[in-house]
């Protein structure tokens, strides 16, 4: 993990976890490995930066994630998810991966 920024841990959560649940028509294992990827990329936000830092990242992964599905109703599934993806990785990096 230490030279995987965070962020692009956090990023392919989101398109993994979308990714799963969608091919394979489960959404409870989509939901496993988008929660695997979020404790990943906390324990590097964690180890880069302040808890409140990681604590903000965290909650704006969550944000992510949830955000993304009005989203896909204007903008598709998938530019949704990238979407949402790039905004929490540039966060990331803006915050904890550039250190």
């Amino acid at each position: 993990m230490a030279g995987v920024p965070a962020g692009v841990v956090a990023a392919g959560g989101l398109v993994g976890g979308y990714s799963v649940a969608r091919w394979t028509k489960r959404r409870p294992l989509g939901g496993v490995a988008l929660a695997a990827a979020g404790a990943v990329a906390a324990r590097g936000w964690r180890e880069k930066a302040r808890n409140g830092t990681a604590a903000a990242l965290g909650a704006a992964y969550v944000v992510a994630f949830a955000g993304s599905h009005p989203l896909a109703k204007k903008i598709g599934a998938w530019p949704s998810v990238f979407a949402v993806a790039g905004g929490v990785a540039l966060a990331s990096w803006a915050l904890a991966d550039r250190r």
